[in-house]
């Protein structure tokens, strides 16, 4: 998978891909991951990436023509899947939404910023708009970390358990149910004596039955 990320603050995003488990799919080879700064696009003599808005009012706007400078020069080197707006009003990202773009081969992510960026670019250039939720953050650069997160530990190859991303919350409609780890009775606090059994059915019975439990009590409304 090959993702490109546009920014016009790209140090925000130099932590979130320098460590753990996106690190190593980077180092792997699994993933190439490109940050690019926004600015140098721009034909403003001081890289300026923003505007006042046309009639007035609060806040700055991200022009339209150093994004599709930017997203032009991108396209001469390999065709998307998807070039997607990270937005507060998108579409809401979820774990099906994830396993489907991780199955993509190219991918641009726009980050917004200050009120977001002229419409033109909603309408022209980008061909989705997603959101991590129903707040607003002061850019689009975490969220597209977020979804990045989501979406490439989902690979073959890069968790070391492969198994592991199919057995998490969300996979299957049910949120996970509860994990526990040695030792098997601290402070009197005792872990369920089903998990102790060694039989594989009944665990797996037991895991489903809690799944579907906790889902009901912590999030009704994804219970099948």
């Amino acid at each position: 998978m090959h993702i490109d990320i546009i920014t016009c603050l790209p140090k925000l995003l130099e932590s979130p891909f320098a460590d753990s488990i996106l690190k190593r799919a980077i180092d792997k080879g699994i993933v190439e991951l490109t940050v690019h700064d926004l600015r140098p696009f721009s034909t403003n003599k001081h890289h300026a990436t923003d505007d006042y808005a046309f009639g007035g009012g609060a806040g700055m706007v991200m022009m339209i023509e150093p994004i599709d400078r930017c997203i032009s020069s991108l396209k001469e080197h390999r065709q998307y899947d998807e070039i997607i707006y990270m937005s507060p009003d998108g579409e809401l990202f979820t774990q099906s939404l994830a396993n489907q773009l991780s199955l993509k081969k190219n991918l641009i992510l726009l980050c917004g910023h200050y009120k977001g960026v002229d419409e033109r670019v909603r309408e022209h250039l980008v061909t989705r708009e997603i959101s991590i939720g129903d707040y607003v953050l002061s850019g689009g650069e975490l969220a597209a970390a977020v979804l990045c997160d989501s979406i490439i530990r989902l690979i073959p190859g890069v968790l070391s358990d492969e198994t592991s991303a199919l057995t998490d919350s969300f996979q299957d409609g049910l949120v996970a149910p509860p994990v526990y780890t040695r030792p098997a009775d601290y402070k009197g606090w005792k872990i369920p004596e089903v998990l102790l059994s060694g039989h594989g059915a009944k665990i797996e019975e037991w895991r489903h039955d809690m799944a579907l439990e906790r889902t009901k009590q912590r999030r009704p409304g994804l219970t099948p």
